[in-house]
């Protein structure tokens, strides 16, 4: 199993995804547009596959029917894409500075996972099958871990195909492990405009003071919400808890700033908050499974 570069003709485009097969009908796709220019890719995919694409940082931009129609997928955002009836090649535009994972998996490998799930999953249920689908989503802080791992890999070459398999799956069981964010018919918080950005305000608080976060009462007055909505609406818009959610901010905040080579462990730790470095280094490790000094290691 070998990786491909997927090359265009240069006088249509100048971008080529890296694509890995990950399993039997799962293939991984990723491209980093590192320059200042827009990055232009198209690859055909047929009518038998599942699209999951995840814009890690920046924009991207899908171009259908010859430009007609567009659908932006801004930084953190998700775009599944599904049509039984036709083809959906992809023809992407990739902003400058912007990081696109893409995983595209065969109908029939995708019942083979979910058969179990088909009315849990909209478009996997009897009625919606044979119909197209496509839907945008926010790609959690997990999600975003796994999804930058895919990006930021140092393996051996003989592991790295088993490695992207469970990548693979890790992405598509976060992805939809979303039962709380119930639909939003059923679900009066989220009809609520202005309770939605006030949860955003929120996310951006802690995150912009990580080091030093607010109690979940004092952010909550900030934000202009009672303690439980704050926490009922965390939960439905990110996944997960304020804390939870800060947790693996901090953490894939401090993974950067490591790999950056810039900081040593205790700096990196005081920067996202921790005031003795074995809290730090406990934390680290109960997320990544290694310590700061050995993960730095083991992408030096």
């Amino acid at each position: 199993m070998q990786d491909s570069e997927i090359k265009i003709d240069k006088s249509i485009a100048k971008g080529f995804f890296i694509e890995t097969r990950a399993d039997d009908g799962v293939f991984i796709l990723t491209h980093q547009n590192d320059t200042q220019e827009v990055k232009v890719i198209e690859r055909d995919i047929d009518s038998n596959f599942i699209q999951f694409h995840f814009c890690v940082k920046g924009e991207s931009q899908f171009l259908f029917n010859s430009g007609n129609y567009t659908l932006n997928v801004p930084e953190e955002t998700s775009l599944l894409l599904y049509n039984p009836q036709r083809d959906l090649p992809i023809h992407l535009e990739v902003k400058p500075n912007s990081w696109l994972v893409s995983v595209l998996i065969s109908i029939k490998k995708f019942h083979g996972l979910f058969s179990q799930e088909a009315d849990y999953i909209t478009f996997l249920s009897e009625d919606n099958r044979d119909k197209k689908y496509y839907k945008d989503g926010k790609i959690s802080p997990s999600m975003a871990i796994a999804l930058n791992q895919l990006v930021n890999y140092n393996l051996n070459s003989s592991i790295k195909n088993i490695y992207f398999k469970a990548k693979a799956y890790e992405v598509l069981s976060l992805y939809f492990n979303r039962s709380e964010e119930a639909d939003i018919e059923q679900c009066p918080f989220l009809v609520d405009e202005s309770n939605v950005l006030k949860i955003r305000k929120a996310k951006d608080i802690v995150v912009s003071r990580m080091a030093e976060p607010p109690s979940l009462q004092d952010l909550a007055d900030e934000i202009g919400l009672t303690l439980k909505k704050l926490k009922e609406g965390f939960k439905q818009l990110y996944g997960d808890s304020v804390f939870s959610f800060l947790l693996d901010y901090k953490m894939e905040v401090a993974r950067k700033l490591l790999e950056s080579g810039g900081y040593n462990v205790n700096e990196v730790g005081l920067k996202v908050g921790y005031s003795t470095s074995s809290h730090f280094i406990a934390a680290f490790k109960k997320k990544y499974g290694t310590t700061p000094k050995k993960y730095v290691q083991s992408v030096g």
